[in-house]
């Protein structure tokens, strides 16, 4: 193993049923260094630290870890904290009804002569582990009284006390504000500092470059490349996030030159916002327009769409929604206004599995009617059957379960649900996730003649083509903060070089 370095993992690959999830990866940390490993959703981010900490078996490839002979290989969690790798995740996985300092020697309790609980050196030992750290808390005290930051801090406290060569952060800011992962960050430096090798796993851009020394970026299960984070601007991050070229970039143009701006405002909000997921943000759309969100994933797009239509509480701001003022406070209140929709996790958040297709189309139109006004069976196979047909939906019948339908298909079925409510308002979470590209077209199509007749639609997309041919302008997001607009030069390099941050960066 070459010198200074402390994980060095090669030709790690990995598959489940059907998906190559790791595909020949190489991964290298060196001692000392902060290293962000970045990816879009399903690039194998979480599937090669779980490779690494015991929760996945790979198939093929070698671990090694600095000061142990031969290739590692850990059958769990344990066994990969005892070889010096300890993982601190997004949900801080302690005890919050015990004390720190309980925390921080959970399973490791110094001991008296007679076998009981040595409380007197536990409490001395922890206040040390903190005050090295330069974290000032009572470790006497519940961890449940202590902020997320100060929990977070105090799970990597535990695990660089357990002598962890390796430290790997999955996620560990998401629920942090500003002053908290500022602190953080102090004390990830002063780790780096004592020679610890650390994996960042985020997808805040703003933190990579405020903090890491590298960074590995992995698209599809394959290494993309290994770069110094000098030699690797955002907007080129960004490029090889999404594995897009700048050099060939196609510009699309949309076709649609309508000047919405005389059409009527539909939604005017100012200052909405969602404690810990979005800053406060201003939005507007007007009548028969398509608004695009755009952004990485994690950059606030659904949260933003989950404020707007009441499934997650505002904090803060005002909305108007047809120039009268409005509170929505449950998404209920927001179908009453002509509202629906459409989440970007169809199987946790969109479809009943165990209900047939007619009763997921009519799911929506029968809550607005509420319980005790059953819609008769002759309508409900009435809008069933208009929407199958509409939609092209793939079904044996309108009774067959939606669960045995394919993704594409369900996916339209969410879509009828909504469009049988005849609403004013549509907002389209990754619509085209996972589905074919002909039934991509269909739903891209259905989209702007919605839009057409006077119905207003936010979409949101990961694949940028697609945002270009159906949005008339774009809301960009970066970092739960609404950061810009386009309304002019529509096309991927422009696009891009705003998510990235303003391209000059």
């Amino acid at each position: 193993m070459e010198k200074n370095v402390v994980l060095t993992m090669r030709g790690i690959s990995m598959t489940f049923p059907g998906v190559k999830a790791l595909d020949n990866v190489d991964f290298t940390l060196r001692k000392g260094e902060i290293h962000a490993l970045m990816g879009e959703n399903g690039a194998g981010k979480s599937t090669l630290i779980k490779c690494l900490t015991g929760i996945n078996a790979f198939e093929s490839g070698e671990i090694h870890v600095d000061g142990i002979s031969g290739p590692v290989v850990n059958h769990s969690t344990l066994d990969a904290q005892k070889k010096g790798i300890s993982t601190v995740y997004q949900e801080v996985n302690l005890c919050p009804n015990l004390s720190v300092a309980e925390n921080l020697f959970i399973g490791r309790e110094p001991k008296t002569r007679i076998g009981t609980i040595d409380w007197k050196t536990m409490t001395k030992k922890s206040q040390k582990i903190m005050k090295d750290l330069s974290i000032d808390i009572d470790v006497t005290q519940n961890l449940e009284n202590y902020s997320l930051a100060i929990q977070q801090m105090i799970a990597i406290a535990r695990a660089v006390d357990m002598e962890s060569k390796v430290l790997i952060l999955d996620e560990p800011t998401s629920s942090l504000d500003d002053n908290e992962v500022e602190k953080l960050f102090v004390l990830m430096r002063r780790l780096r500092a004592q020679g610890v090798g650390i994996i960042f796993v985020t997808h805040f851009l703003e933190q990579v470059y405020a903090v890491c020394d590298r960074i590995t970026v992995l698209r599809n299960g394959q290494l993309v490349g290994e770069y110094p984070i000098e030699e690797l601007p955002r907007v080129k991050l960004v490029a090889a996030m999404m594995g897009k070229d700048f050099d060939d970039l196609a510009a699309i143009k949309t076709e649609d030159k309508t000047d919405y701006s005389k059409a009527p405002l539909y939604i005017e909000a100012k200052g909405l916002s969602h404690k810990g997921t979005i800053k406060p943000f201003d939005f507007e759309i007007h009548k028969g327009e398509v608004v695009g969100l755009t952004g990485l994933l994690g950059s606030g797009r659904t949260e933003l769409a989950r404020v707007l239509y009441g499934a997650d509480k505002t904090q803060s701001g005002t909305m108007k929604v047809n120039g009268k003022e409005v509170k929505i406070n449950a998404p209920i209140e927001a179908m009453n206004l002509g509202m629906g929709l459409l989440p970007d996790d169809r199987k946790a958040e969109g479809i009943i599995q165990d209900l047939s297709v007619r009763e997921n189309i009519i799911l929506a139109l029968q809550a607005k009617r509420g319980v005790f006004k059953l819609l008769p069976m002759s309508k409900q196979i009435e809008i069933a059957d208009k929407y199958i047909e509409l939609l092209q939906i793939k079904t044996a019948s309108r009774e067959t379960l939606i669960k045995q339908l394919s993704g594409g298909n369900q996916q339209k079925v969410i879509l009828g649900r909504w469009l049988a409510t005849d609403p004013e308002f549509l907002i389209l979470d990754e619509p085209t996730r996972g589905i074919d590209v002909g039934t991509k077209t269909e739903i891209q199509k259905l989209v702007l003649k919605l839009a057409k007749e006077g119905k207003s639609i936010i979409f949101i997309s990961s694949e940028i083509e697609e945002m270009l041919r159906t949005c008339s302008r774009m809301a960009v997001l970066r970092d739960g903060q609404k950061v810009g607009e386009i309304t002019e030069d529509l096309t991927q390099q422009h696009v891009m070089a705003e998510i990235a941050g303003g391209g000059s960066k």
